[in-house]
């Protein structure tokens, strides 16, 4: 219930994104503004998250009610063609439907881990507590480890079903840039200065990598094992955008 009411909200908190009016981001909010159109949606509300790493990434849960959200290093970096390359990317995720269900993943992939967190902790204390006798003792012992089995692959598994909806989502979301733009390019230069770009995103949380434009935590070359990978690897991405153009 949390993360289908709440969800984009948390998801901003989590990244520490500053909703923006258009007199303060007069050009990012032209851009939002020509791709919105260019999809026929709703012009998203826009909002910018303080950190000199080049990211951006889209939230909501329905496109009336989407947000984009864009780093100050993207905004300072990238020309207004390659900007506009990557909100057509965020926006095409707009236009895929695919920030409710990612939106949803993250909120509940932190949850999961969360609550496998306090589960871990509740076995400590009671393993080391020596409260547990006889045969009271003995059930709690195997209530613990099945909480403890549940503790380590729950995670994993909310994690595994993260990585798989990303990755060729982002192979979508990129075609639909290409095609509100009209001009790859602009997306293939932006993906270019963020593959090269050594500026940290300090602070990004794990629940929502998937969410963003290129993976904060860690940068997928080529050759990275699909199964672990958020993201295509960017050599990748530019690959298949110069084969559309």
């Amino acid at each position: 219930i949390i993360a289908l009411t709440r969800g984009d909200r948390i998801v901003l908190g989590l990244a520490g994104a500053r909703e923006v009016t258009a007199e303060e981001e007069p050009q990012l909010h032209n851009i939002v503004e020509e791709m919105a159109l260019a999809a026929g949606l709703p012009k998203p509300r826009v909002a910018v998250v303080e950190t000199p790493a080049l990211n951006a990434f889209a939230t909501g849960l329905k496109p009336e009610k989407a947000t984009i959200a864009v780093t100050r290093g993207l905004m300072q970096r990238l020309s207004r063609s390659e900007l506009q390359g990557v909100v057509g990317h965020e926006m095409g995720h707009v236009a895929n439907n695919d920030i409710l269900y990612a939106t949803a993943v993250g909120v509940l992939v932190g949850l999961i881990v969360l609550i496998c967190d306090a589960a871990l902790r509740s076995f400590r204390v009671t393993r080391y507590s020596g409260r547990s006798r006889g045969r009271k003792g003995g059930a709690a012992a195997i209530a613990l480890l099945v909480v403890l089995v549940f503790a380590i692959l729950a995670p994993l598994a909310a994690r595994l079903v993260q990585m798989a909806i990303s990755r060729q989502r982002e192979y979508m979301a990129d075609a639909t840039a290409v095609k509100l733009t009209r001009n790859p390019l602009g997306l293939i230069g932006a993906l270019e200065k963020i593959g090269g770009s050594t500026a940290r995103y300090e602070g990004a949380n794990r629940a929502i990598q998937h969410l963003f434009f290129s993976n904060p935590v860690k940068h997928f070359r080529r050759g990275a094992g699909a199964l672990f990978s958020t993201h295509p690897a960017i050599a990748d991405r530019i690959d298949r955008l110069r084969d559309l153009g």
